[in-house]
């Protein structure tokens, strides 16, 4: 028999698990009816808490730039534009709710993909969610891909294939109705040559005006692309954020640490995945730079032992980007105050392993 650590017992299990991003709901003073939210998460039953629940430390506050700081409660009259042709007034207010977008394998690494919530165990800052509001599979998210390509000189023998294979990927990738890209090189310096669009000969020219030499500016490309590039997407609507970085990651040039670029990541609900160009028969410490990025933000590392199965690594993220869980709750104890809060996500089944962001920054309240 399970026991709970309710005084009550449940009226039934539903564990879940989801990620951050606050969004300000509007409302008007016509007093629409609120939608129902889900039932509410029981906290884990005694003797089936992973021995890891106790969730990861928090890392300490980064030197980078806040997350975008939530609206505070305001009532806007005529002179504020925010009367509608019938007089109603706009009232917008904070709601606390994370959205976390995660993917499961098994053991041979093939996604999972027809879990229910019950299935999963969640902690957020050591603690269950208060509430769940939602939990589905998604599949068609709009996607906002950054394409981070290493022109240092060390790549430059190998620069043409890694091109066209990244092209064919955000040509295959891309739906443009719905989805967009930018395109950044990096050497000394990131170099922005493509904004984000759905114009997949635009994203094709600024891959093709790239070209190799310089030194390695990995840590300062990444921290740049998050935050002058994903951070200012604001939700709604909901969109996976994901940076495709194609790197032997070497830094040997950045003003950034690794730990300012995650954290950056971490603030902007970006997720890393990394292919490696790396051709050296043994791993080096760029290969464990690259995994470190990706498992904190809840993607992954490709190794692609020869050159020619680069394009089998972007086939395998694509597949990934299409065969994600989101799950929408209301953490407990939440408090709007810059602080990093740890996530922990698994499932029951031991035999699955859940690739999701470690946590993520609360934002701040206005002074």
């Amino acid at each position: 028999m399970i026991r709970f650590l309710h005084t009550k017992p449940p009226r039934a299990l539903l564990l879940c698990a989801v990620f951050p991003a606050l969004f300000a709901v509007v409302s008007t003073a016509r007093c629409q009816k609120k939608e129902q939210p889900g039932p509410p998460l029981n906290t884990i039953p005694r003797g089936t808490t992973p021995a890891a629940a106790s969730a990861p430390n928090a890392p300490a506050a980064a030197s980078a730039p806040n997350a975008p700081a939530p609206q505070s409660t305001t009532t806007a009259g005529p002179a504020d534009n925010g009367q509608s042709a019938a007089g109603a007034y706009t009232i917008r207010t904070v709601v606390n709710e994370v959205n976390l977008i995660f993917t499961v394998t098994d053991k041979h690494g093939h996604f999972v993909r027809n879990l229910q919530e019950s299935d999963f165990a969640l902690l957020d800052n050591h603690l269950p969610p208060a509430e769940v509001y939602s939990f589905t599979q998604q599949t068609n998210l709009p996607l906002r891909v950054g394409l981070l390509i290493d022109t240092s000189s060390s790549i430059r023998s190998r620069f043409d294939f890694e091109q066209n294979a990244a092209t064919e990927f955000l040509l295959s990738v891309l739906r443009p109705s719905i989805d967009r890209a930018f395109v950044m090189g990096f050497d000394v310096s990131p170099d922005l040559v493509q904004t984000f669009t759905n114009n997949g000969d635009l994203l094709s020219t600024g891959i093709h005006r790239l070209s190799p030499g310089g030194g390695t500016a990995l840590y300062d490309a990444v921290y740049t692309a998050c935050h002058d590039q994903m951070l200012p997407i604001l939700p709604p609507p909901l969109v996976r954020k994901v940076i495709i970085l194609l790197s032997d990651g070497d830094d040997n040039q950045s003003h950034a640490t690794l730990d300012d670029a995650v954290k950056m990541c971490q603030r902007a609900d970006t997720t890393v995945y990394a292919i490696s160009t790396n051709d050296s028969p043994s791993r080096d410490r760029g290969d464990d730079v690259l995994k470190a990025m990706a498992t904190v933000t809840g993607g992954r590392a490709f190794y692609p032992p020869r050159m020619e199965q680069v394009a089998n690594s972007f086939q395998t993220i694509q597949e990934e980007l299409r065969s994600q869980y989101s799950l929408v709750y209301k953490p407990a104890d939440f408090k709007a105050d810059g602080a990093f809060r740890p996530v922990y996500l698994t499932t029951y089944d031991r035999g699955y392993k859940v690739w999701v962001q470690k946590g993520y920054f609360a934002p701040s309240l206005p002074q």
